[in-house]
């Protein structure tokens, strides 16, 4: 078979192999009733919460009675104001989908902890200088595990001024549960030196299914939401107890493959392409819970491209500054929740004309993009994309457990470290070594280009410096900015998205090539200018 018909193959069926593992099935340990039996009182739910039937009868999970995942119904029955106490912890999913649950709460010790970007070693040496003044250069990690994607984000330097600290000292790194079994507060007049207090509600419902009731769509304000955009993030963090959850990928009344992220939602509703299939559709059915509080998106086939980009894309959460008139951009403003849903060589002129930026450059005063991790654009129009294979194939591969029984992983491997599951499976003809050999000669390739674009974004940055100091005419400065500007975007993308550029490896050659080229121009029309005065 070639390797093309394995793709095929394997993409088939994978979508085949999700439904037929345990995270699907129903096995219904502690259901109350059937969905025949005429007691469990679903008939009146259903009277008021039409859409819930729709997804629940019929499904896997139809004979789960109400009360299986909602209490205090009696309350809400007789006041509508009296809402039912919802459980969204996934354990709840786990005591019937055991594996699936414990290996997303599983350590993945290929993930080192607190691993530095901007260090001789990381992903981005010049990092500090590149980002100046903005809060990433205070500290910012390669990613973990699931598993750990709340407490990482609290106990970072630049979230909480370092008020957030683990209860155990380093002794807490790799444990996992409950965010505040885990982290202790320090308390408000708590201050760390060499920290910041960068973070926002936004980026946080990433990170965990904990206010999908409380967060209405969007973020904005409203009476019946417990938070927003404008909120206290430090309130909203006291609120959140656990990482993404399984509500956040398939519907827990039926089952179905779902998306829960606003923004990702609210762009398809507005016409993106980027996920949609060969007819320029995409397959999800949108639907709006409590008058447009909340909105869901239903697939009727899974697709973990689609699932994984609600957070694993670029996005704006954070206050910035327009482009056009520097004034500033607050969290009451939409653009704090904004996905672009564009590859890397129209970003720029995307946050333009949206007219957004984050923040200006210490020294050329850039009005500087700050990326986060755009790996769902990356793959778009990737090799592997076009076959047909999803980011599940690669990092949820299917496995089995200590019986032999075979189930698709929630732990988010590293295909590097897991070359037969993760790649074998659509590439049986090269060995392990000779798969390894080859994603790390992209990586290494990509990684080389990475550093020689930082170089000359740097060598522009010290250019500038010097072309200020010695009295060049503003007009060649604002173009070495502009310059600046393009050059940055094209290389901040690569160190942002976290695949070293293996998710679509030529994408990552042409655009890191157009930042050489842009800050090497930069420079050129700096050198030039400072030769001229130079001269008189």
């Amino acid at each position: 078979m070639t390797p093309g018909k394995w793709i095929a193959w394997a993409a088939a069926s994978g979508a085949a192999l999700i439904f037929s593992l345990p995270l699907f099935s129903v096995t219904a340990t502690g259901a109350s009733s059937t969905s025949n039996s005429k007691d469990d009182g679903r008939g009146t739910c259903y009277s008021c919460h039409e859409e819930v039937k729709a997804l629940k009868e019929g499904s896997p999970h139809a004979q789960l009675a109400c009360t299986t995942c909602h209490s205090k119904l009696d309350e809400h029955l007789k006041s509508y104001e009296n809402k039912p106490v919802t459980i969204i912890d996934q354990a709840m999913c786990g005591s019937c989908h055991k594996m699936e649950f414990s290996s997303s709460m599983a350590v993945n010790y290929e993930s080192p902890a607190h691993s530095e970007k901007g260090i001789p070693g990381g992903r981005s040496p010049v990092m500090d200088k590149l980002l100046a003044p903005y809060g990433f250069t205070i500290e910012h990690n390669e990613p973990r595990s699931h598993a750990f994607m709340v407490t990482d984000q609290f106990v970072v330097d630049r979230f909480a001024g370092g008020r957030f600290q683990y209860k155990n000292g380093w002794y807490g790194v790799d444990a996992v549960g409950k965010t505040w079994d885990i982290l202790a507060d320090k308390g408000p007049d708590f201050k760390m030196a060499e920290t910041g207090k960068g973070g926002n509600p936004t980026c946080i419902q990433c990170k965990t299914s904990d206010h999908i009731l409380k967060w209405k769509f969007l973020g904005d304000k409203d009476p019946k939401a417990t938070w927003d955009r404008t909120s206290d993030v430090i309130a909203v963090a006291k609120d959140t107890h656990n990482p993404v959850g399984c509500i956040h990928c398939h519907d827990p009344h039926g089952t179905q493959p779902r998306i829960v992220r606003d923004e990702l939602i609210n762009q398809i509703e507005k016409g993106s392409t980027m996920f949609a299939g060969k007819d320029g559709k995409t397959d999800l059915k949108v639907i709006s819970f409590r008058d447009g509080f909340r909105k869901i998106g239903i697939m009727q086939k899974p697709n973990a491209t689609l699932m994984c980009a609600q957070c694993h894309v670029e996005y704006a959460c954070g206050k910035g500054f327009e482009f056009d008139s520097g004034k500033p951009v607050g969290f009451d403003d939409l653009r704090t929740n904004h996905m672009p849903l564009t590859q890397v060589k129209e970003l720029l002129a995307h946050y333009k004309k949206l007219n957004f930026y984050d923040f200006k450059h210490a020294v050329t005063g850039a009005r500087l993009v700050k990326l986060q991790h755009p790996e769902a654009e990356t793959y778009f129009g990737s090799v592997h994309q076009q076959a047909g294979v999803t980011c599940a194939d690669c990092h949820m591969p299917p496995m089995k457990d200590t019986e032999g029984k075979t189930y698709r992983t929630h732990m988010m491997v590293r295909p590097k470290h897991h070359i037969q599951e993760s790649c074998s499976r659509c590439h049986p003809k090269w060995t392990t070594e000779q798969k390894l050999y080859q994603l790390n000669a992209a990586q290494n390739y990509v990684r080389g280009k990475i550093r020689k674009s930082e170089y000359w974004l740097s060598q522009l940055i010290d250019t500038y410096a010097i072309a200020k100091r010695f009295g060049v005419d503003e007009a060649t400065l604002a173009k070495a900015r502009e310059k600046h500007e393009e050059a940055h975007v094209l290389w901040e993308w690569w160190t942002a998205e976290n695949s070293d550029g293996f998710h679509n490896p030529q994408l990552a050659r042409e655009s890191l090539a157009a930042s050489i080229v842009a800050s090497r121009e930069g420079v050129a029309l700096l050198n030039k200018a400072l030769d001229e005065r130079g001269k008189k």
